[in-house]
């Protein structure tokens, strides 16, 4: 098992390079992150793009809503990855936009509330919401009210695993798909691929501990289904979408989550990568990362045509 060609050689840097984030407040760790952050200089076209704010749980909710050519498309919620603490609607909208032409779907990327100030399970009440109000507004954003899915990436992903099963308890929204990039489930540091991982891949173990302080800070709230997915009964849930990389602490839980979902009648289409980092779907310069978004797109396209219920 070997890193990708092209990310072998920036390891270093990018390691050395992420901030020591588990030493910092989240407001703190929410400014550096974001003074890092470099627009791309010529975005992907998408027919339509536009913000807006919705009713949330906890007052007003901005959403990005990406809008391909056509009408009647599947409609995919996203929430982005970020530890719970930080990332926004502008780290994540070139993946919005790549997802929305390559799937192709309307994509309603969501700002939820950040951690700490708001803590588990605010968050995934605000994806859950966002399910809802698009669900509600499908056919007025071009969309088809019969085709909803949920997705997101790293914690965005256990936002939408959470989503899945709170719109499957609640009756709510019947979504068709679930779209799970390397999503951040349990508060298990002790897997083989945190300890293979843990240190010197971009992603640490000790920022990892530090989001879940930070979102989840009572080990009793870890136990709830809606915060460590795997806990749930996972009968009846949506198709799953599950994209892993190789050399991510997360991968093993990842790809246990797949198997539990597999076991209990789900269907799942896997995507592993095997000389990706965490979070490299957001870094549009590997080829690694073009390819990841082509085959997820399609993986989720699939079941978005899929027969569902």
């Amino acid at each position: 098992m070997t890193l990708d060609p092209q990310i072998a050689p920036l390891i270093g840097e990018l390691d050395a390079g992420f901030p020591p984030v588990h030493t910092m407040s989240g407001a703190e760790a929410r400014a550096v992150i974001r003074s890092r952050f470099v627009p791309a200089f010529r975005p992907e076209a998408v027919a339509d793009v536009r913000d807006q704010a919705i009713a949330g749980p906890g007052g007003e909710l901005p959403v990005r809503i990406y809008r391909p050519p056509g009408n009647g498309l599947p409609v995919l919620v996203y929430g982005h990855g970020g530890g719970f603490v930080f990332c926004d609607l502008d780290s994540h909208d070139g993946l919005c936009r790549s997802l929305a032409n390559h799937v192709p779907a309307v994509v309603v990327s969501v700002a939820y509330r950040l951690a700490p100030e708001h803590r588990w399970p605010a968050a995934a009440e605000d994806l859950y919401a966002a399910v809802q109000w698009a669900a509600d507004n499908a056919s007025r954003l071009g969309g088809d009210p019969g085709r909803i899915a949920v997705g997101g990436d790293s914690a965005g992903g256990n936002l939408a695993a959470v989503t899945a099963l709170m719109a499957r308890d609640r009756g709510g929204p019947a979504l068709a798909a679930q779209l799970l990039l390397y999503p951040l489930l349990a508060s298990d540091f002790d897997t083989a691929s945190y300890q293979l991982f843990g240190s010197g891949y971009y992603n640490p173990k000790p920022a990892l501990q530090w989001y879940w302080d930070q979102y989840v800070p009572s080990e009793a709230d870890r136990a709830h289904p809606y915060a460590t997915p795997r806990n749930a009964d996972l009968h009846g849930l949506p198709r799953a979408v599950m994209v892993t990389a190789g050399h991510d602490p997360l991968r093993d839980e990842a790809l246990d989550y797949a198997t539990a979902l597999a076991t209990a009648g789900v269907p799942v289409a896997r995507a592993h990568f095997d000389g990706a980092v965490h979070g490299f779907m957001t870094m549009p310069m590997l080829d690694i990362a073009q390819e990841a978004r082509r085959r997820a797109s399609a993986e989720l396209g699939a079941a978005l045509r899929s027969p569902h219920g």
